[in-house]
């Protein structure tokens, strides 16, 4: 399935929103602004880029999509329901202590999570050695690793970059979702990480800046990435906290909590309307 039709791919975006609040209401708990902020990101790369099968999740020749910020997995359960990988319906019983989808994804539970995630730093060594296994054993699948720009304050990230650049590792594409919120407030002020794309670039990346929530933008910045040769591609996304629901957006209040009832009744009628 490659949808390049970019309304088609806006609507599915809104409803991967509607499927992530459903989790979080139903869980009571959750990460809904770092969710909200990567589901054009996931949107595109699961219904236009990504080579998978639904029907077979643990194809050997399936392209890979790591969520190092693990927390957002509720954009990831709500893309992969979607796409077909489970019910749908099951976005409801999120963080239930008998359902599989808790609050960082389990590559062990749940069909079409190729890693388990949740502590913070460590997904894009994951991604290299995915990356590096394909080489190694002449496989054309390519790994997308989706960072936080939080989590980009840890220092194995950059030993990680540095790992990717020094294999150069065309076949890995980081993207990185830059909100500039994390849950003690904005990024720049909490540890500044900024300028990030002259980082990745220093690491030896290729390096593309976009608009996140610009589905062209997204399309355009991961072909580039599949024609590069002996450089990883880090795409920095500018992107916004919360995206979607407007009282929502640009609150770091909402990095870590569930709506109530009036609020989860606000934000459907706002995306369900949108």
């Amino acid at each position: 399935m490659k949808i390049t039709n970019e309304n088609e791919l806006k609507t599915i975006a809104n409803d991967v929103r509607i499927g992530i609040l459903e989790a979080v209401y139903n869980g009571k708990s959750g990460h809904p602004g770092g969710s909200l902020s990567i589901a054009d990101i996931v949107t595109v790369l699961y219904f236009n880029h990504m080579n998978i099968k639904p029907e077979n999740p643990n194809d050997e020749e399936r392209d890979r999509f790591v969520l190092s910020k693990g927390h957002a997995s509720p954009a990831l359960y709500s893309i992969l329901a979607k796409r077909g990988f489970f019910d749908i319906k099951e976005l409801s019983t999120f963080r239930n202590i008998e359902s599989k989808l808790q609050g960082h994804p389990d590559m062990t539970k749940v069909p079409g999570v190729d890693m388990t995630t949740g502590s913070l730093g460590q997904g894009l060594s994951v991604a290299n050695g995915m990356a590096i296994s394909a080489k190694l054993n002449k496989k054309d699948y390519r790994v997308y690793v989706a960072l936080g720009d939080g989590e980009i304050q840890e220092g194995q990230v950059w030993e990680a970059a540095m790992t990717a650049s020094h294999y150069k590792l065309d076949n890995l594409c980081v993207i990185v979702d830059n909100n500039n919120l994390q849950i003690d407030g904005e990024v720049s002020k909490v540890m500044n990480p900024y300028p990030i794309d002259e980082k990745f670039k220093a690491f030896g990346f290729n390096v593309i800046n976009i608009d996140g929530h610009k589905i062209d933008e997204i399309i355009s910045a991961l072909e580039e990435a599949k024609k590069m040769k002996d450089k990883p591609t880090a795409i920095i996304a500018k992107t916004t906290k919360g995206k979607g629901v407007s009282f929502m957006e640009n609150q770091a209040s909402w990095h870590g909590k569930a709506p109530n009832d009036e609020e989860y009744r606000m934000a459907m009628e706002v995306l369900k309307n949108g």
